[in-house]
């Protein structure tokens, strides 16, 4: 519309709601027309923000004009309000007789919108389901219950699936695949999924609850593309240790459930195919990078010896990327490096041995965010993971090989099944055993959770190779004052009715991230309490935050929304707010969870 056009006369000529608006935000004049809008007698004076919600910019035409192309949402003017039962989108144009002001126009798009939600509400939803732990009940429960156990997983799985109108279809023995309308999306998660809990409740001889993971894509331009989504959601899902389910939205990704700890996996059959092809790789390259995440603690470390011994038996060029060294792994290291055996390195020596044919293996991480070199990814085509940390969104791309199993207590212990099936009978040095069993004994609080049968089996299997647990015990000793502010921290710790407690560390200590951890462990000991958090500075920029729980609570969803992660019972984020702000952070975190 021509900008000659707009006058105050015009108010009251054109047959549309209308109004102008000051440089306060305040309406000035309307026309009668803008009662199809308002329910109100009189507009003059109202703040327009209170009204619609809507802020309006003043800049003026020609400004706008220049900065057509921004994409700043800021410059953004395609504003749709709701009022009345009826939709108006909102053109705003300057009052040519006053440039101070705006004028603004209510266009009804009442039908349009009406099209576009019914349009969007009949779109089609993908959504994929698996029965996490079907292979070990079929293994583990006799011909006659398993017909009428998965009979019962069935049925409650297409009776969740008509409540939605679903169409749904089992493609293979555990896995089933369901179109829905996006109608029926909101209705979904506000029942919370709540198929994974009947799921979890049907009773089996087996001594493990059943499970499904859930992968559902919206939102795509096709039913194909949804359909993609839906499978990466689902690898997402299974990738986190299953019984949950996860909403893939384009780039967005919601999570929910993951109530129950993953299932141990009685059969080896994967830990031997995977050393199997690792074993390939080694040998078809010519240089082996190792590295694992940022400040990297036992695990990190002693899973890294053990792919370097495997690298040593194949006798292939091989070192282990180590930029700073924490006080906690000060000893081993120096151990490890007065034997002259490993070739450390640091980020620049890395970069520089790193090419297209150089194989890159990551150890206790899978995340593009936590590894200790982001450049290394992108300098070779060849990267295997070992991981045991539930799958996160920012995972490494265009992996070689992959082997992240949440059921596994660490890194070591996916490392020591690994050398069982490649290396000869005590191939390992006692340093390297030590290493790995230390590093099993940190992620498991000394065999206090998250430890299952293959956990004690790697454990022995060490312990046969030499390492000596008195020596072991040494690495995890701490000066006075490390001593001192953990008992501090233990002793200002809070309490609160619901089972929770929490703690702040009053000092400044790059070895924050392993005291959070002890005095979380230590606070888990109380009676009553289920969850704990508990948060210190590593430096004067960074909190670390660690969460432990009994299994009542999912703190790794409570870590990633601070932007960290891990697992069920344990997990930990590092954020730049104070201590204190962290933890209030996490309770508001922590309550929206549980509601």
């Amino acid at each position: 519309m021509p900008r000659n056009v707009f006058d105050e006369a015009m108010l009251s000529s054109l047959s549309i709601p209308m109004c102008i608006v000051d440089e306060n935000g305040k309406i000035v004049k309307a026309n009668e027309h803008i009662s199809e809008v308002f329910l109100y007698d009189s507009l003059e004076g109202m703040d327009f923000f209170v009204l619609t919600g809507v802020r309006i910019n003043m800049r003026s035409d020609k400004d706008k004009d220049k900065e057509k192309d921004d994409e700043d949402e800021s410059a953004k003017e395609d504003y749709t309000v709701e009022r009345n039962s009826k939709d108006f989108k909102l053109v705003v144009k300057e009052n040519p007789k006053n440039p101070r002001e705006r004028i603004v126009i209510f266009k009804d798009v009442t039908d349009y919108e009406n099209l576009r939600k019914q349009y969007e509400s009949e779109k089609i939803c993908v959504c994929k389901i698996n029965i996490d732990n079907y292979d070990e009940l079929t293994a583990a429960t006799a011909p006659e219950s398993r017909i009428s156990i998965t009979a019962e997983l069935d049925k409650i799985i297409r009776h969740w699936a008509a409540k939605f109108g679903g169409a749904i279809t089992r493609y293979n023995s555990s896995r089933y695949i369901m179109y829905f309308e996006r109608s029926y999306l909101n209705k979904i998660i506000e029942n919370k999924f709540d198929v994974l809990d009947q799921i979890r409740c049907v009773e089996t001889a087996v001594d493990f609850p059943m499970s499904l993971s859930i992968g559902i894509g919206v939102g795509e331009k096709d039913v194909v593309a949804c359909t993609d989504s839906a499978a990466a959601a689902l690898d997402l899902a299974l990738g986190r240790g299953g019984d949950q389910a996860v909403l893939k939205k384009g780039t967005s990704i919601q999570y929910y459930g993951g109530k129950s700890q993953t299932v141990e996996k009685s059969n080896k059959g994967k830990s031997r195919v995977v050393a199997h092809a690792l074993k390939g790789l080694i040998t078809q390259s010519k240089r082996v990078v190792i590295m694992g995440h940022q400040n990297p603690d036992m695990d990190c470390f002693g899973s890294a010896l053990g792919i370097y011994r495997m690298c040593l038996m194949f006798d292939v060029e091989a070192y282990i990327l180590l930029d700073k060294i924490s006080d906690s792994l000060r000893d081993i290291y120096k151990q490890a490096r007065d034997t002259e055996l490993y070739k450390f390195i640091d980020n620049k020596k890395a970069e520089a041995l790193t090419d297209k044919e150089t194989l890159l293996i990551l150890v206790d991480t899978h995340r593009i965010s936590y590894v200790e070199n982001k450049n290394l990814l992108d300098m070779t085509e060849k990267i295997v993971v070992i991981d045991h940390h539930r799958r996160a969104e920012d995972s490494v791309k265009n992996q070689t090989l992959s082997y992240i199993e949440s059921y596994a207590s660490s890194a070591s212990e996916l490392v020591a099944e690994i050398l069982q099936y490649t290396a000869p009978k005590k191939t390992l040095v006692k340093l390297e055993a030590e290493a790995m069993l230390a590093g099993i004994s940190v992620d498991t609080n000394r065999f206090a959770v998250k430890t299952g049968v293959r956990t004690f089996e790697a454990a022995a299997w060490l312990r046969r190779s030499g390492a000596d647990t008195t020596e072991v015990k040494r690495f995890f000793r701490v000066d006075k004052k490390l001593f001192n502010a953990k008992a501090r921290a233990i002793a200002a710790a809070e309490y609160y009715d619901n089972g929770v407690a929490t703690a702040i560390c009053e000092e400044i200590n790059s070895e924050m991230q392993i005291l959070n951890s002890q005095v979380a462990d230590e606070l888990l000991n109380v009676k009553g309490v289920k969850v704990c958090f508990v948060a210190g500075r590593v430096n004067e920029e960074t909190t670390a935050v660690s969460a432990r729980s009994l299994g009542d609570v999912n703190v790794q969803v409570i870590m990633e929304k601070l932007g960290g992660g891990g697992h069920l019972t344990t997990a930990g984020a590092q954020v730049s707010v104070s201590p204190q702000e962290a933890i209030e952070k996490v309770l508001e975190n922590l309550e929206i969870s549980e509601d």
